[in-house]
């Protein structure tokens, strides 16, 4: 099987570029995109089993991959809500299907948004991690119109290697992440 495109990239552009812009003195020192981590909070649906059901399998088609149900860790008066109750989905990415979401997420998803502008360039959490939140799940291409029972949003955070937010930005910004001009 070919290698990912986005894979390659990054081996013979964005290494050699790193290197040179931070002065590493190890390849190995080079930050490198660690995992893509993608969750819906679906509070608002448990008590309609069949609508979180839909919400899960939409998340898991956007992914490729199957999601893990997260659950309640305490309970909550005003949030009617108790300890164990199915408040969500997560999926991680890693290896060959990370670096295909990201060129999907990169070259279909991020154009089919209303109104784009580029991505944030301040979304960093100081540790080197880009989170984005996606309005609507109609953005990939995997999501048919009609099937679709309701519109949902999800975050998507980009996990790196590097230690700084500049030295993230920087990756992420030389593998095609469109980030507005600060």
């Amino acid at each position: 099987m070919a290698e990912n495109r986005l894979k390659a990239k990054y081996k013979k552009e964005v290494v050699p570029a790193l290197l040179n812009e931070f002065k590493y003195k190890n390849v190995n020192e080079v930050p490198k995109l660690d995992r893509i981590v993608l969750n819906m909070g679906l509070g608002d649906e448990k008590g309609n089993s069949k609508s979180f059901n839909l919400a899960v399998e939409e998340l898991e088609q956007i992914a490729g991959q199957k999601a893990v149900i997260t659950k309640a860790k305490k309970s909550v008066a005003n949030f009617k809500l108790r300890a164990g109750e199915k408040v969500g989905a997560k999926v991680t990415l890693r290896g060959e299907k990370m670096y295909e979401f990201m060129d999907k997420f990169i070259a279909i998803a991020l154009p089919r948004v209303r109104d784009f502008r580029g991505l944030n360039p301040k979304a960093f959490d100081g540790r080197g991690n880009y989170s984005y939140g996606v309005k609507e799940q109609l953005i990939f291409p995997e999501i048919q119109y009609d099937k679709i029972e309701k519109i949902r949003g999800f975050d998507v955070c980009f996990v790196t290697t590097a230690n700084t937010d500049d030295e993230a930005r920087s990756l992420l910004a030389k593998m095609g992440m469109p980030f507005k001009k600060a």
